[in-house]
C-alpha cells in the first residue's frame, strides 16, 4: 500500500519546491533503496506535463569501482550529476540501505574522485546561483539511515514527515509561514558586516559585508529550515569545535576543531588523534576547501535530536554551522571547490552570536526583541 505521507511529499516538492512547469525536463535521482521515491515524484511530475528522467544510484557498484578499479575507472566525472546538474528541475533524495558503504574506500581515492566531479560541481552551483537549475534535495526513510539514526524504520518515517509538516493539512502553508518568519531575520543581517561567534572551545569571527543572507523555507532542501550566507573569503578568523558528529562518506570525526587565519584553516583535528590523517584528506580536497562557503544558523526547532543525517541535523534550531569549500554565488560566495561539508555545533548551552557587536542570538534562541 502506498504511504500517503510519501505521495504527499511528492506533490509538495514538484508544486511547492520547485515549480514544476509543463515542459520542464525534471531529473529525480536516489538511491536504489529509494525507488518508492523515485516512482512517487515521476507520477507527481508528469501530472505536470514536464519532461521526466530518472536516475539511479548503486552504491555497492561505486564501492566496488573505488576498491578495486584503476584511475582511469574510477577518477571519471559523475554522470548522473553532470546530465542532472544540467536539467531544467533536479529532485533528489538521500537514503540508504548501509550507510557505511564507503567507509573502507581509500581516503586518497575518494578524492580522486570528487577532484574529477569538480567542473559538474561548477555547473551546479552556477545554475542554481542564476536560478537556471531548481533544485531540492530531501529523505527517503530506508532502514540503514533508521538504524544510523538509531530508530525502527517506522519511527524513522514518522520523525522524517513530521520534520517536514506532512502530517498537517496544508504543509505549504506551514512553510510559508516558517519563511516569513525567518525574512525577518534574513532582512535584518543583510547589510551587516561582521558576526562574532562563541561557545564552547569557540570564538570565531565571519565578515560577511556584501553578502547576500538566503532565507530557507523547503525550496532547496526539504525538510528546511536554515538562514545562511557565504563568508568573505579572507574574512575569517580564529577557532571553532563543532560539537555534533562531522560524518562524510561514512566517516565520522568527533569534536572536529578547526584554527583559522584570514579565512584559511591552518589546523585542522578531532577528538580521535588516529583519525586526524583522514580528516585532512578531506580539508586537503583542494586549495578552495581550506575555506568556507558557508555559516548558518538552524531554524527548524521541530527537529531537536542528532540523526547523522545533515539534512535533518545542520537545520536543528538552536544549532549553527559552516561549510569548508563550495561557496554560494547567490550569497555573493567566490570560493570554488570539490567538496561542500556542512559541520554543525550546539548552541543551546554556551552559545551567542554577535552581529556588528549586536547580541542577537544566546543559547539556541533569537532575541526578538532585537528587531
Amino acid at each position: 500500500m502506498k504511504d500517503q505521507r510519501l505521495e504527499k511529499l511528492a506533490e509538495v516538492l514538484v508544486s511547492y519546491s520547485t515549480e514544476v512547469k509543463p515542459g520542464d525536463k525534471v531529473a529525480i535521482s536516489a538511491e536504489d533503496a529509494a525507488l518508492p521515491f523515485v516512482k512517487a515524484v515521476a507520477r507527481a511530475a508528469v501530472k505536470k506535463g514536464a519532461l521526466v528522467e530518472y536516475y539511479v544510484d548503486l552504491p555497492d557498484v561505486d564501492a566496488e569501482l573505488l576498491k578495486n578499479g584503476t584511475a582511469e575507472q574510477y577518477a571519471r566525472p559523475n554522470i548522473r550529476f553532470g546530465a542532472c546538474a544540467s536539467s531544467d528541475v533536479w529532485i533528489s533524495a538521500w537514503g540508504s540501505e548501509n550507510t557505511k558503504t564507503m567507509q573502507s574506500v581509500p581516503p586518497e581515492r575518494l578524492k580522486e574522485r570528487r577532484l574529477a566531479n569538480k567542473e559538474n560541481r561548477k555547473i551546479y552551483s552556477s545554475r542554481m546561483g542564476s536560478g537556471e537549475l531548481r533544485w531540492c534535495g530531501t529523505q527517503f526513510p530506508t532502514n540503514g539511515d533508521a538504524q544510523n539514526a538509531g530508530m525502527s524504520l517506522e519511527e524513522y518515517e514518522d520523525f522524517v514527515y513530521a520534520a517536514g509538516f506532512l502530517n498537517e493539512d496544508d504543509p505549504v502553508a506551514k512553510w510559508k509561514e516558517m519563511a516569513a518568519w525567518q525574512e525577518r531575520w534574513v532582512s535584518w543581517l543583510d547589510g551587516k558586516k561582521e558576526l562574532h561567534i562563541l561557545s564552547e572551545d569557540t570564538d570565531i569571527r565571519v565578515k560577511v559585508e556584501g553578502r547576500k543572507w538566503i532565507n530557507c523555507c523547503g525550496q532547496e532542501n526539504f525538510p528546511d529550515g536554515e538562514i545562511f550566507t557565504s563568508p568573505v573569503e579572507d574574512g575569517v578568523d580564529g577557532y571553532i569545535t563543532f560539537s555534533y558528529p562531522s560524518i562524510l562518506n561514512g566517516h565520522e570525526f568527533e569534536k572536529v576543531r578547526l584554527t583559522v587565519e584570514k579565512g584559511r584553516i591552518v589546523e585542522a583535528r578531532c577528538a580521535d588523534a588516529k583519525k586526524n590523517e583522514t580528516l585532512l584528506s578531506y580539508v586537503d580536497t583542494d586549495e578552495g576547501s581550506r575555506y568556507f562557503g558557508e555559516v548558518a544558523i538552524g531554524t527548524n526547532y521541530g527537529i531537536q535530536r542528532h540523526t547523522k543525517n545533515i539534512l535533518f541535523d545542520e537545520k536543528i534550531g538552536g544549532s549553527m554551522h559552516m561549510a569548508i569549500g563550495e561557496a554560494f554565488p547567490e550569497a555573493g560566495g567566490k570560493n570554488t571547490s570539490a567538496i561542500h561539508w556542512d559541520m554543525i555545533n550546539d548552541m543551546t548551552k554556551a552559545g551567542k552570536i554577535y552581529a556588528d557587536g549586536i547580541l542577537f542570538y544566546v543559547n539556541g534562541k533569537f532575541l526578538e526583541e532585537v528587531l
